[in-house]
């Protein structure tokens, strides 16, 4: 009775989480999406929990729900999975204004952003490489 499920994006041996709407400059979310970009899932979640930037640890809580659907949705092998794909996007931008000098406004700009994360299953042969 309920509609029917959506045709699958990705590949067979790939799987997808998304965050939305995360508190931070697209720029700054995308220097922490860069230092995963490739790597083997268990290197990437080593990187985020011991990374001093503020926003690794909601890059790490959207990476583990990658890693949760590949595993769960997909029947994919934890151990062979690599960071396919981490891709920041724009969101909204929240404006303020501040009290400056002489009668003036000053405008403050809060970005939010996205991030999408693809984890793709790779043989072991191939993931020792990596």
């Amino acid at each position: 009775m309920g509609k029917e499920s959506r045709a699958r994006v990705l590949k067979d041996h790939q799987a997808m989480a998304i965050g939305r709407n995360i508190r931070v400059s697209p720029r700054k979310l995308n220097l922490v999406a860069q230092t995963i970009r490739g790597k083997r899932v268990d290197r990437a979640l080593n990187e985020l929990s011991f990374s001093p930037k503020r926003i690794a640890k909601d890059v790490k809580k959207i990476l583990q729900s990658a890693i949760a659907n590949a595993e769960n949705n997909h029947d994919l092998d934890v151990d062979e999975l690599v960071v396919a794909e981490a891709h920041v996007g724009k969101a909204l931008v929240i404006k303020r204004f501040s009290p400056r000098g002489r009668g003036r406004m000053g405008r403050i700009l809060k970005p939010f952003s996205h991030l999408t994360i693809i984890v793709r299953q790779v043989e072991a042969q191939a993931a020792a490489k990596a």
